[in-house]
């Protein structure tokens, strides 16, 4: 199991950065868990972002949660309609 803790920005200017946090990730053979507690803003770019890695994960059979999640990135994903997706319901 890998734990990667991401920052506090998750606004747009940030997504580059979270990108380039996450991709080396994507291949791990274990579960991966995303450490999401500190986001205030969120911005879609990021929620966009954060699916694509666990989609490609959850396509190639590897799990991916995130735990802790900030309340701000929930309510973003929920309200874009992902939460169930990314197992924030």
């Amino acid at each position: 199991m890998s734990t990667i803790e991401l920052g506090p920005e998750w606004g747009i200017e940030a997504a580059e950065a979270m990108k380039a946090t996450l991709a080396p990730h994507v291949a791990d053979a274990g579960e991966v868990v995303l450490a999401a507690s500190q986001a205030g803003r969120v911005h879609s770019a990021s929620i966009q972002l954060l699916l694509a890695f666990v989609r490609t994960r959850r396509a190639a059979g590897r799990a991916t949660r995130i735990d802790p999640c900030a309340e701000a990135i929930r309510d973003a994903a929920v309200s874009l309609g992902l939460g169930a997706e990314l197992g924030l319901n």
